[in-house]
């Protein structure tokens, strides 16, 4: 069960950064806001129950 929750952690992180690439090129900071948050979020959750998603240390904070 926890190899799957970790899967769907490690999809929605990919497309949360796909989202946050594309609202950068469309230059929408409203987006990038949203999206930063959501990899922060995500990266909260998979810490809360030990699993390690890969990212750097700017995803870590929310401004």
């Amino acid at each position: 069960m926890a190899d799957v929750f970790g899967q769907e952690l490690r999809e929605q992180l990919a497309q949360a950064r796909l989202e946050l690439a594309a609202a950068r090129a469309a230059d929408d900071e409203d987006g990038v806001d949203a999206y930063r948050g959501r990899i922060t979020g995500l990266l909260h959750i998979a810490a809360r129950y030990g699993i390690d998603l890969p990212h750097s240390a700017e995803e870590e904070e929310e401004d």
